[in-house]
């Protein structure tokens, strides 16, 4: 039995979230400039996407670039927004195709004015679609989106949409950027840090966690499904006992 066909169906995480960490360590390993591995990685996104896809995950986030990674060197992060740039452009009909609808979660306004547009243009073109959702959060932090959410349930208060005592874990959720979406169930961090970097925070209060040496331009779909059965294998109490959440 392969890999792939151990996996019950029945027991799938609807949300897959993936910090893609090691491009520049892979690139390194192989003598090679970071932004090479920022390429490679591309071609483990497509392969994900595609793996996601032939098993049946409803929805998978991508950790693609953080607030904090506008700190990087000048040329890095301008080659890192060329290649998003023209990766949308070359992938928006594959989706399309493979009908996968893309959605962005992020402080999208400060990604410059021609990657909004071509990011915008590839979620007009797949807005249709009705397969897996690939959600890419762009200049996203958790710290920022708590904040940003506080701010908005200020404003609520103020204005009288809502009153203090109606504020609940609903409400807050609802002024996420991630609101159309449900939380992940299991969240994979590549190329060995045990960390959680600032990425959603606050939906992954209850996800599994999966951290795996690979680094992200050799992460294939059999890495994919390796940790899907890992999840598998775990029992989810939600704080409960293990006698209460049995069938």
């Amino acid at each position: 039995m392969d890999i792939k066909s151990a996996i019950q169906q029945a027991a799938l995480p609807e949300h897959i979230a993936i910090i893609m960490d090691g491009n520049g360590r892979w690139a390194k390993e192989k003598g090679e400039s970071r932004i090479v591995g920022h390429y490679e990685g591309v071609v483990s996104v497509r392969d994900i996407v595609e793996g996601c896809g032939e098993i049946g995950i409803k929805y998978l986030t991508l950790y693609a670039f953080s607030t904090e990674n506008w700190s990087r060197p000048k040329a890095e992060v301008d080659a890192l927004m060329e290649l998003m740039v023209s990766t949308i452009r070359k992938e928006a009909e594959h989706l399309k195709k493979n009908n996968v609808r893309l959605k962005l979660i992020g402080n999208i306004t400060d990604l410059p004015e021609i990657c909004q547009k071509e990011m915008q243009e590839g979620m007009d073109i797949t807005e249709g679609c009705t397969g897996l959702t690939l959600i890419l959060a762009l200049s996203y932090s958790a710290r920022w989106e708590i904040v940003a959410a506080a701010k908005k349930i200020a404003k609520d208060v103020l204005n009288g949409t809502i009153t203090e005592e109606e504020i609940n874990d609903a409400y807050f959720g609802k002024c996420l950027t991630t609101a159309a979406f449900p939380d992940p169930e299991l969240l994979i961090r590549t190329s060995g840090e045990h960390r959680i970097s600032n990425f959603l925070l606050y939906q992954i209060a209850y996800s599994e966690l999966f951290f795996t040496d690979v680094h992200w331009p050799a992460f294939r779909k059999k890495d994919l499904y390796e940790a899907i059965l890992n999840y598998q294998q775990r029992e989810r109490r939600f704080g409960m006992t293990s006698e209460q959440v049995k069938p």
